[in-house]
């Protein structure tokens, strides 16, 4: 799970009507000292290392040498290899050593039963032996029942999300005193091998199952709960300090979790204003939110919409996350009320949207704490479904918050502090997805961009105030030749060896956003609205 660049032009269709728009520079940012949990057990398994002893990373961890730590019987049957770019920008530990598998093999981990964070690290470099090519490696990776990767391929997943190492995280249960996590190269591609560059096991509290019935996160859209047992697995898809910079493992409240900067993960023009805590205000967790859940340094920064209600009124702050299709996901949201003068209850309130849908309607952070004020962090659960579908094995999730005006609160505006989201096994134990296609990788050849036929693709009509004449001129003029031919244009396009350009018609711009809907705004700029829409079938 690593920081992905966001390129999502691929997925939706942008239509944008006029309005202008300012917002404030950021504020300044400032950090708090984590509380620590202090896991039992933990171990860092630096892969392919010969010598023994320990390595300290660049975080600061101490990373053991999987050749005789006892963990990797029969290793001499593997191969530990280098890769043959030393890029300096990569993390020497545990990056520049791998252990590489050409037949199936299993790390034992001696444990003790309980809910585990199993991370695993992956440079999809080339090595110095020319025998492993990074484009051979397809390999699948077990832990007891559960199947956390299957045909995967480092290489793609990190040219994919714009990242030069990988790092994949899970949350499994054991329930024996042994851990075996197996590495499997994929029988189908004669040279396919399986490698791991580190391995991270980590003890965790049960931070997923709710005992409390009325705590059991909603499926949104429906008036179901969905229970997250101690014996589903998870994935981590996005772990984010929202408004704050990346939380290092070793900045986490001791589970050694990584936090992700959202900015890389926000849509559209319009991303609010990110603010620490006031100096005066301390985090205090309530019984209810240990502090393992989320370190002060999420809950004491935030993003908020900014200070101008009309701008607020009409965009919302929205991130954008891309999962496979066919699971669950359980959606995590961190919030914290951290600076005056919103101290009281209806000052700020909030409608909360997942994938288009409400999963609630006027939340206030001070309410929902009873009250106790600022810096008392909260958090609040949901299920979304992905089903199978045709069109795409990934889709984007999104997370959009609005302001509530029903009850007249003082500031229209909203905020958030962290954002998690998680994968849940499904029936059989399987958390692996395909890997992603063409269409997903953000490095592409001019030949392979061509070939994006099927792609979604963002458009922009962009209406600025002095050519908003203009603009309807040419639009009367397009409706006109419309019903002088007698057809109805949905769209017509043209491709170039560049790009595609596409016209679209007024009444294929209203059908797309159901006339403008307000519910399908996303964002807004300085040029106007933008509403997510599809035409075609979701073609374009």
């Amino acid at each position: 799970m690593k920081a992905h660049k966001r390129n999502p032009s691929w997925l939706s269709l942008l239509l944008v009507a006029a309005i202008t728009a300012f917002m404030d520079p950021t504020f300044a940012q400032t950090t708090t000292a984590a509380a620590a949990y202090v896991p039992a057990e933990k171990i860092f398994l630096n892969c392919g290392a010969s010598s023994k002893g320990n390595q300290t990373s660049q975080d600061g961890l101490n990373w053991e040498a999987d050749f005789g730590s006892g963990y990797a019987a029969g290793i001499q049957k593997t191969v530990s290899a280098t890769p043959s770019t030393q890029d300096p920008s990569i993390p020497t530990i545990p990056y520049m050593t791998a252990r590489i598998f050409q037949t199936p093999y299993t790390y034992s981990f001696p444990v003790t039963p309980g809910r585990k964070f199993v991370r695993l690290h992956f440079y999809p470099s080339n090595f110095t032996d020319p025998k492993f090519v990074a484009s051979d490696s397809f390999f699948s990776v077990s832990v007891g029942p559960y199947t956390l990767l299957n045909n995967f391929s480092a290489l793609l997943t990190a040219q994919a999300t714009d990242n030069n190492y990988v790092i994949k995280e899970f949350s499994v249960n054991i329930s024996s005193n042994t851990l075996n996590l197996m590495f499997t190269p994929s029988p189908a591609k004669k040279k396919a091998f399986a490698f791991v560059n580190g391995i991270e096991i980590v003890p965790m509290p049960q931070i997923f199952v709710q005992d409390d019935v009325f705590r059991q996160p909603l499926i949104v859209g429906t008036t179901s709960t969905l229970m997250i047992s101690e014996h589903m697995a998870l994935e981590t898809v996005a772990r984010l300090n929202v408004g704050g910079l990346r939380v290092s493992p070793v900045e986490d409240s001791g589970l050694y979790r990584e936090w992700d900067d959202d900015s890389l993960y926000m849509y559209g023009a319009a991303v609010g204003v990110t603010y620490p805590k006031d100096p005066n205000v301390t985090i205090k967790y309530p019984d209810t939110v240990p502090e393992y859940i989320a370190p002060p340094l999420v809950y004491g920064t935030a993003r908020s919409m900014g200070p101008n209600a009309f701008v607020n009124l009409n965009y919302n702050l929205t991130w954008i996350v891309t999962v496979d299709a066919g699971f669950y996901y359980l959606v995590r949201l961190h919030f914290c009320e951290i600076a005056y003068p919103v101290t009281k209850v209806n000052m700020r309130v909030f409608d909360i949207f997942i994938n288009n849908m409400t999963a609630v309607q006027g939340f206030d952070v001070i309410a929902y704490t009873n009250q106790a004020g600022l810096g008392v962090p909260i958090y609040l659960d949901f299920i979304v479904l992905f089903p199978n579908t045709s069109a795409s094995p990934q889709q984007d999730l999104w997370v959009a918050l609005h302001p509530d005006i029903s009850s007249k609160p003082v500031y229209y505006d909203a905020e958030l502090n962290g954002l998690e989201i998680f994968k849940l096994n499904d029936s059989t134990g399987n958390l692996a997805g395909p890997n992603p296609s063409v269409k997903l990788i953000v490095y592409q050849s001019k030949q392979e961009g061509e070939q994006k036929n099927h792609n979604r693709h963002f458009f922009t009509i962009e209406i600025g105030l002095p050519a908003a004449v203009l603009f309807i001129l040419l639009l009367a003029f397009m409706e006109l030749r419309r019903l002088r031919q007698g057809k109805v244009m949905l769209q017509s396009c043209v491709s170039s060896p560049s790009h595609q350009s596409c016209l679209f018609s007024v009444s294929g711009i209203k059908t797309a956003t159901k006339d403008f809907s307000e519910s399908l705004v996303t964002g807004v700029g300085g040029f106007g609205k933008v509403y997510w829409g599809e035409i075609a079938g979701g073609s374009t």
